[in-house]
């Protein structure tokens, strides 16, 4: 026995001399793929110099495994750390030239039995410029085989962060699931996005936190460009928008100052919110037209000798057939006030300088017809097949009644009979239509009624509120067969309304107010799929949900993997919509009836 201890003994010195005792190690090879900022920034050519110079001296793209299974006391109890690892042959590694591709780079860790499987990567980059990291992948892991980072993250230099970045691997854990060695790093990372509350946002930044809309108006420019902020009072408690913190107007302190051409493309989100590529350009190609008015007073009266409205239907048939010639020197006023990025989108290659848009099918069908937009069939296709559809209801209950508050308003029902509408029904009576379920409205009148007033006697636009009956006839089509358009009248201290009903006709003065009447309806209509359907219900509505879900529910939670591709481009767009298309005097209040009062209604 005493030989046989000292046997083990002997055996166990021998061991740790030669090392035979000791945690085996290994090396694991993984792959990144990274989208250089050069490939998609032909400006960026000096940071790629910069970049390789640093490489020379030792400033490399280190990464760093983070232990998913045993904790280190030292590291607050986080998970264990690796060694550091370098990207192999920066330098040498081929870029490409075409915007999306990708370059590959290795990278091999020193690994042993008692680190563990890895759960996460920290990433440093130690160069000059920002990379855009798709994906890590390690190879051949013991005990686990291949593990997938799914990153699709821009990385900054490591010196703009508090902390370095880290990568979870593409697995989801709720809270009380996550491994213990990660908890820390999970906590951290959603610090670091919630952001402390405090300083002007900057690009590149990361902080996902709330502000109220405070920066639609421009006082500075004058008081009709004031904007009353929307959200966080009694009357405004809605909505809430992504903190840029921009430095207060100088005449309101309420109102945050407002950016300009061509910085408006520099407005703050969270960088990996950003636009992509192409989807900027897409951008830019579908709004600059919507800029014709807005870039510089010249081109407005450029464009129109009487501004703000069309001279004749030839002025519209010219947008869609002829475009808009621009002289030279509006050209170059133009030039300078757009970044250069919009320029091709703004202009033809082909060197006519026009301002051109799509032709409408219908016209375009048929170019002998100007005017098929006007019979009643197209009024109801367009109305179904166009932006707003999901507005017109059934009608269960005729005359049709309003919802409106008692308190505030009286007499709001509608004041359309059997007699309007019956004998348009194919023979049926208004019961037999509504229990067939071929009786539906589109109704503009709760919407609208409590913003007309105002509307009406503070803005250019004269208005109406409108319910439109349709009816469901044997070719699946919908034929309109009343509309009702209300003004609001003042009955004692409540707001009731006067009521007009207009039926079908195609001669006469009866003809041209059945027109005008189904004008309003469509002006109606538009203004609420912008302001209602559109902009409220799937831009704003969305905002404060991205950042929610970003502040409190880390990248490995499931509900966050399921919800993050619904938010793509979400935040980008609404911080660019509230810069040119929902501000003071923007796209929105310029070409719809509400005009200054679009986004309060909204």
């Amino acid at each position: 026995m005493i030989l046989g201890n000292l046997a083990s003994s002997v055996g166990n010195v021998v061991g740790d001399i030669t090392g035979l005792n000791k945690p085996s190690k290994n090396t694991i090879t993984g792959s990144v793929v990274i989208v250089k900022k050069n490939v998609l920034d032909f400006t960026a050519v000096h940071s790629t110099v910069a970049d390789s110079l640093f490489e020379l001296l030792g400033n490399q793209v280190s990464l760093q495994l983070v232990s998913a299974e045993n904790t280190d006391h030292a590291n607050e109890n986080g998970g264990k750390l690796g060694k550091l690892a370098a990207l192999e042959y920066w330098n040498l590694t081929y870029t490409p030239l075409l915007a999306g591709d990708d370059s590959l780079y290795k990278v091999s860790f020193e690994w042993d039995e008692e680190f563990g499987i890895p759960g996460a990567i920290i990433l440093r980059n130690n160069h000059t410029a920002e990379f855009f990291l798709k994906t890590i992948t390690l190879e051949n892991v013991p005990g686990e085989g291949r593990i997938h980072f799914i990153c699709n993250s821009w990385v900054y230099p490591d010196r703009r962060y508090k902390k370095p970045r880290i990568f979870f691997s593409n697995k989801t854990y709720l809270p009380h699931e996550t491994p213990a060695a990660l908890r820390k790093y999970r906590e951290e990372e959603l610090q670091v996005l919630r952001g402390d509350g405090t300083g002007q946002l900057k690009t590149g930044d990361r902080v996902y936190d709330y502000a109220l809309y405070n920066d639609l108006g421009d006082p500075d420019k004058g008081a009709d460009l004031a904007r009353p902020v929307l959200g966080g009072s009694a009357r405004y408690p809605y909505p809430r928008r992504g903190r840029t913190s921009r430095p207060p107007s100088k005449t309101d302190p309420k109102t945050e100052s407002r950016l300009f051409l061509p910085t408006i493309l520099n407005v703050y989100v969270p960088r990996d919110e950003q636009f992509a590529h192409l989807k900027l350009s897409d951008f830019i190609a579908y709004n600059l037209k919507g800029l014709v008015n807005q870039i510089i007073p010249l081109l407005e009266a450029f464009v129109n000798y009487t501004p703000n409205e069309f001279d004749s239907f030839k002025d519209v048939d010219n947008l869609f057939f002829n475009g808009l010639p621009l002289p030279t020197d509006l050209i170059n006023q133009v030039a300078n006030n757009i970044p250069l990025e919009m320029m091709g989108e703004f202009f033809r290659s082909d060197g006519q300088q026009l301002l051109k848009f799509p032709v409408p099918k219908l016209i375009e069908a048929d170019r002998s017809n100007p005017f098929a937009w006007r019979t009643d069939e197209e009024f109801g296709r367009e109305m179904l097949a166009g932006l707003n559809p999901l507005l017109i209801q059934l009608l269960k209950e005729f005359p049709p009644v309003s919802n409106l508050d008692p308190q505030v308003y009286v007499n709001q029902d509608s004041s359309i009979t059997k007699q309007d509408i019956e004998y348009n029904l194919d023979g049926l009576t208004v019961e037999e239509a509504l229990s067939r379920k071929r009786l539906f409205i589109l109704d503009h009148h709760d919407t609208i009624m409590p913003y007309l007033q105002t509307i009406n006697e503070y803005t250019e636009a004269k208005t109406y509120a409108s319910r439109t009956i349709l009816f469901l006839r044997g070719d699946g089509t919908l034929k309109p067969v009343a509309i009702e358009l209300s003004l609001p009248k003042m009955e004692e201290d409540k707001i009731g309304c006067v009521n007009k009903v207009y039926t079908p006709a195609e001669h006469g003065v009866e003809g041209w107010f059945w027109m005008l009447a189904k004008a309003f309806v469509n002006v109606n209509d538009s203004g609420h799929h912008q302001l209602v359907s559109h902009w409220l219900n799937t831009h704003a509505v969305l905002e404060p949900f991205v950042i929610a879900t970003n502040r409190q529910l880390s990248v490995v939670h499931p509900i966050c993997k399921l919800l993050h591709p619904h938010f793509r481009d979400t935040m980008t767009i609404n911080a660019l919509a509230r810069e040119l298309l929902i501000n003071a005097n923007g796209i929105i209040e310029r070409t719809f009836c509400p005009g200054k009062y679009s986004l309060e209604m909204s």
